[in-house]
């Protein structure tokens, strides 16, 4: 039954009499201090000997001093508080910023100082779309994507009230300002990255002056769509762009294919123009010192020297022909040709008609031995026969 009910007798929740009554009201603070040091063993005021009155009085001052401590004890541990790994701690002290707090256990005083976790770690992205007016007046759909990271944590909660917000505002200002400074032909093929760069550096401008406490780390400009009604054609002229960008590739490895087998043969070419020269210039020296060594025997002894060149001579022209020496002056034998031999010689044959003139190109060529025992050819030149005649 509520106390204000009828047949309550105007009685209060504290047993006293109603409004209309001499009791007083609800107890006093004094009054429920009173009421607590009874229930823990003390006596009231005005009840009891003085001696047990003390007695009363002291346990009470205990019990108080006991609850002060617990209450002070659980006040203490109610600070004690975690920042995660990858968060920083935004400290306010009577709601005046101290610092930040690092990873790790920390203690704050209770209703004293109030701590904000922000991860400062995680990468978090926002996307800018729509249909944006070009420099040439044409209508194109783009969509742009930001990637960032909160650096300071303090701005980052108190500088602005949403700071998401106003990077997602910040981000569609700059890209439709950069998008209408550029053309169709330019966003939709070749100067995409111009596009991402530059919008990059709009958004850091305008991102400055409101100190957010944000860090940009990427913005991704995804692939532009022309309208409907020409997507065909500029469909054409991207693959158009695409084939003229393959094929200079394709030159381009062919060069790299073709210049270093260029550099190598120049090289090779290079290096046996060398080796030939070494090889005359050396073979002339040597030429220059037989003849050196060759003169004074041939200043002693003209005619032997002259016969020994001669015979050296055609030792080295007939090395690699087949030839037979008849001696027709002082011998009355039967000549022998051995035909079999010099015709089962095949290449020593076809050596032997290269070097023969055409005349005869069917017989082997004779070889007749004058009386000085040094062999002649059978087509000696006119100086020769002189010279053997003469001997």
């Amino acid at each position: 039954m509520a106390w204000n009910e009828p047949g309550n007798k105007d009685k209060d929740p504290w047993g006293n009499k109603g409004r209309n009554g001499n009791d007083k009201g609800p107890p006093g603070l004094d009054e429920i201090f009173s009421d607590l040091t009874k229930r823990f063993g003390g006596k009231g005021k005005g009840s009891g000997s003085g001696s047990g009155s003390g007695k009363g009085s002291s346990f009470g001052g205990v019990a108080i001093s006991i609850f002060v401590v617990i209450a002070l004890i659980v006040w203490a541990l109610s600070g004690v508080y975690t920042v995660k790994q990858a968060e920083k701690g935004v400290v306010l002290r009577f709601g005046e910023y101290v610092g930040l707090a690092d990873p790790g256990i920390h203690w704050k005083a209770t209703f004293v100082d109030e701590v904000y976790p922000v991860n400062v770690e995680n990468v978090s992205s926002i996307s800018s779309s729509g249909s944006m007016l070009t420099a040439d007046e044409n209508m194109v759909k783009v969509e742009l994507e930001v990637q960032y990271k909160i650096a300071d944590p303090y701005l980052y909660l108190f500088s602005a009230v949403d700071a998401n917000a106003s990077l997602r505002e910040a981000t569609d200002s700059a890209l439709r300002y950069v998008i209408g400074h550029n053309k169709m032909d330019d966003i939709l093929t070749t100067g995409r990255e111009g596009i991402r760069q530059a919008t990059t550096e709009e958004i850091k401008r305008i991102l400055t002056p409101y100190k957010l406490g944000l860090k940009i780390e990427d913005v991704n400009l995804l692939p532009a769509r022309p309208p409907e009604e020409v997507k065909d054609a500029f469909d054409d002229a991207i693959a158009a762009q695409e084939d003229e960008q393959r094929s200079i590739l394709e030159a381009k490895a062919y060069a790299r294919q073709v210049a270093p087998r260029a550099r190598g043969q120049v090289e090779r070419i290079l290096k046996q123009a060398e080796a030939y020269k070494q090889r005359v210039v050396l073979e002339a020296k040597g030429k220059v010192a037989r003849f050196e060594k060759l003169l004074p025997e041939y200043h002693s002894a003209p005619k032997v020297t002259r016969d020994r060149l001669y015979i050296e001579t055609m030792e080295e022209v007939l090395a690699g022909s087949n030839k037979v020496l008849v001696d027709n002056k002082n011998s009355n034998n039967l000549m022998y040709l051995p035909l079999d031999k010099l015709m089962s010689n095949t290449p020593a044959m076809s050596n032997t008609k290269a070097m023969m003139p055409s005349s005869s190109d069917h017989q082997p060529s004779v070889t007749h031995s004058s009386n000085s025992g040094i062999p002649m050819t059978g087509r000696l030149s006119r100086e020769e026969r002189v010279r053997e005649g003469r001997r």
